[in-house]
């Protein structure tokens, strides 16, 4: 089930940079992330009052358990300062490349008070595919924006680190409780970056010429915190990070489809790579436990 919601968390991810595109296309990115955090805000606090959950913990917690939100914006200025630099596929392979080195050593070191999982062989089977894969989608990438490269590896980096911070702060919370505090969090420094680096874009705000459910990436971005939330006790880092990623190209790969744009064959078969090296790690993990139950 945890697999299957690792998966998920992925599609939702592709769906929500669908709607975040559109709005970011109609206000621009700086205003766009603010309201995405406002609609995130909004949409978890319902959340909250039909659960009749509480939104803050009722006990201190360490300052750091906060920062989730903070890092999540980091990303989100590190992508966009990447983007048009070099392509989406470089983009997308760098960010994995670093989320699967930094997950391997989470889950080697038991690190953000994750258990500790021991590497095995199956892990590196599936890790050969998958790096086979994220270099099928980095071939033939320019080398001439090495800034943006280091800023796309940097992003990945982010990514995890900004899911644990927010699964521990969940853990003492409630998953829905953790989403809350994620975005609220991060509004003030995405309304600080945007007066500081969008200040040009705020006369785009109240120009409602966008549709409707592009407004709802704020909600999908809860919806994925969430799903993060629930996954990241349960599956190891670096499996998480590759079904997520799975979810992600292929759901991608359908929205291309519907909304008829050119598909890139290099994305897809880079994905199929990384998903054959993700089945063939939870298989041989499978037969591994099945056996050791059988020698026990």
């Amino acid at each position: 089930m945890y697999y299957f919601f690792s998966l998920l968390t992925g599609v939702v991810i592709a769906l929500m940079v669908l709607c975040n595109g559109d709005l970011t296309n109609a206000y621009g990115v700086y205003p766009a992330t603010v309201l995405i955090h406002i609609v995130g805000i909004i949409f978890a606090w319902i959340c909250l009052r039909i659960l009749k959950q509480p939104a803050f913990p009722k006990k201190k917690l360490p300052f750091w358990m906060y920062l989730g939100g903070v890092i999540g914006v980091i990303t989100t200025v590190f992508n966009n300062l990447a983007f048009g630099k070099i392509s989406l596929t470089a983009i997308l392979a760098l960010s994995l490349l670093a989320q699967t080195l930094l997950s391997v050593i989470i889950d080697g070191l038991g690190l953000f008070e994750m258990q500790k999982r021991r590497i095995s062989s199956a892990t590196l089977i599936g890790f050969v595919f998958c790096l086979a894969g994220i270099l099928w989608m980095l071939y033939g990438a320019t080398v001439e924006a090495a800034l943006a490269l280091i800023l796309s590896f940097c992003t990945g980096i982010s990514v995890v680190i900004s899911r644990m911070i927010n699964a521990s702060l969940a853990g003492q919370t409630s998953a829905v409780a953790g989403s809350f505090l994620n975005h609220l969090a991060g509004l003030l420094p995405a309304t600080i970056v945007m007066f500081l680096f969008g200040r040009d874009e705020l006369s785009a705000i109240g120009s409602f010429q966008v549709p409707w459910w592009a407004y709802l990436g704020g909600v999908l971005g809860v919806v994925v915190v969430l799903l993060y939330n629930i996954t990241v006790p349960k599956v190891s880092a670096f499996q998480l990070t590759l079904l997520s990623f799975v979810g992600q190209v292929f759901a991608g790969i359908i929205l291309d489809l519907i909304m008829k744009n050119t598909l890139s064959s290099q994305t897809f078969i880079g994905g199929l790579l990384v998903a054959l090296g993700i089945g063939l790690n939870i298989i041989i993990e499978q037969l591994f436990q099945k056996r050791k139950q059988c020698n026990a």
